[in-house]
């Protein structure tokens, strides 16, 4: 049995202005009617394959489960990091869970975030590199290279793969830091290597004497954090201070470059990472003259563009364009030049600097129970449209600066106002004063949407007073 690990901790600022840090790319609908992250677990899915652990962080636990469910998918474990300490703390306390839950087992760690059309032929190429790693190897997958890309690291094999590129294991010589141009163009032409896709699949016992050997002081910290976590709703989280004492590394700078027991399996398949804007144009549907075009947008007399509009009442319209990329959302429109897709990271930066909201947060902003975003907003008052998915409940609170007029337009709401519980369906409305101690749920089937309209002097989304709460938020989390 092969256990699947998904990493989705990444912010994915490159897809800025779609993917930002309070919602990444890898719970977006990028390709299709999935989100990367279920895509991901589907992938690793099937006959030969456990339920998958996740690891990610504490904002995005009840996303991880929401999509998890829609996919029909019971997660192993979910581990929560209480911060981002890189992917070397994420894969050691992912293989030190899995072997004190189920022994020595076979782990495939993967992103969740890429993109392979070929799900078959992938699972297919994993159980073909299994016996590499039962046999104390820790193997990586390799992807077949179709052009001189700068934007991934690269495999050095110490045998070009077969014309088939059939998945067998062979010792791999060395990893490649991401090439500039004119080396990834000798590397491309000389056949002898592959794209780290950043996959690898390993025994926990390997791995864990790896950690031990190369990276002692993560392996204990990881431990010592595992050792004291706690169970918090199915989650389990890490224990905050031993992890906050971890170092900030890859894998690969911590274990696998120094590992002397690596193998890569080459992949001939379709493979994409979905790293920036230029990636999402490749694997978009073009048409004859190179225009790939998502949501309502219009393209006249443009070549080689990407046009992607996200909201339905707002068109997206270019004119003669060519090798350029446009974006468009209702708080932020993105247009560079496709030979800048790597740099978009650069602008939210210069974002973060001047104290932009859009570098990180998006309009619509999601929570365990649905989401809401803001419609409208002066210094009196503020508009909201909220949806509660069926069976969820926001948690019993009351503010200090506000009072609210919830207008229920689709679906029935079961509201409690201090000692008071009442149904309110579509075209009724309920008003609760400032200081009442309320509640909302959604009863129904079907999701539940209101109009909010709040009056007062502050509509931070601090000013909440939690008293119950389902989701075992404490004082001070959102919604």
């Amino acid at each position: 049995m092969i256990y699947p690990v998904l990493l989705c901790g990444g912010s994915g600022t490159r897809l800025w202005p779609l993917s930002r840090k309070s919602h990444p790319k890898q719970f977006v609908k990028l390709m299709g009617e999935q989100s990367l992250f279920q895509s991901s677990a589907l992938r690793l899915s099937g006959p030969g394959f456990g339920a998958p652990s996740v690891v990610t962080g504490s904002d995005f636990r009840f996303m991880v489960v929401e999509q998890l469910a829609v996919v029909k998918i019971a997660p192993r474990d979910i581990l929560i990091e209480p911060s981002a300490r890189n992917t070397a703390a994420a894969i050691c306390a992912a293989a030190v869970a899995l072997e004190a839950k189920d022994g020595e087992s076979l782990m495939l760690v993967a992103p969740s975030d890429h993109v392979i059309s070929d799900a078959d032929g992938f699972r297919a190429t994993v159980q073909a590199a299994a016996p590499a790693a039962l046999d104390g190897q820790i193997v990586t997958f390799g992807i077949r290279p179709d052009r001189a890309e700068t934007g991934y690291g690269w495999l050095e094999l110490t045998s070009k793969p077969s014309d088939d590129f059939a998945p067998v294991a062979q010792p791999l010589s060395s990893f490649v830091e991401k090439p500039n141009a004119k080396a990834a163009e000798a590397l491309l032409e000389g056949g002898m290597h592959l794209w780290n896709a950043g996959i690898f699949l390993f025994s926990t016992a390997t791995i864990l004497k790896a950690f031990e050997q190369h990276a002692p002081e993560t392996l204990s910290g990881v431990r010592a954090a595992c050792a004291n976590a706690e169970a918090d709703l199915g989650f389990t989280r890490l224990a905050a201070e031993p992890w906050s004492r971890l170092e900030d590394i890859s894998i690969d700078y911590a274990v696998m470059e120094r590992a002397p027991n690596l193998s890569v399996v080459p992949y001939g398949g379709t493979w994409s990472d979905l790293g920036d804007w230029q990636a999402i144009w490749r694997e978009g549907d073009a048409d004859e003259t190179g225009v790939v075009t998502s949501g309502p947008s219009t393209a006249l007399d443009c070549k080689n563009t990407l046009l992607q509009a996200t909201s339905e009442t707002q068109e997206l319209v270019a004119m003669g364009l060519e090798d350029i990329i446009a974006v468009a959302m209702p708080d932020a429109v993105l247009v560079a030049h496709k030979d800048r897709a790597q740099d978009v990271k650069i602008a939210v930066n210069k974002l973060k600097e001047k104290g932009s909201s859009q570098a990180e947060t998006l309009p619509r902003d999601y929570r365990p129970w649905g989401w809401y975003e803001s419609i409208a907003l002066g210094t009196r008052f503020q508009v909201k449209r909220i949806v509660v998915n069926p069976g969820a409940a926001l948690s019993l609170q009351s503010h200090n600066h506000r009072s609210e007029h919830w207008i229920v337009v689709e679906g029935t709401a079961k509201v409690k106002i201090d000692d008071e519980v009442k149904t309110v369906t579509e075209n009724q409305s309920v008003y609760i004063p400032l200081g009442a101690v309320h509640r909302m749920e959604n009863p129904g089937k079907l999701p539940l949407t209101l109009i909010e309209v709040q009056t007062g002097s502050y509509f931070g989304e601090d000013d909440i007073i939690r008293y119950e709460d389902v989701y075992a938020r404490g004082q001070g989390a959102k919604g």
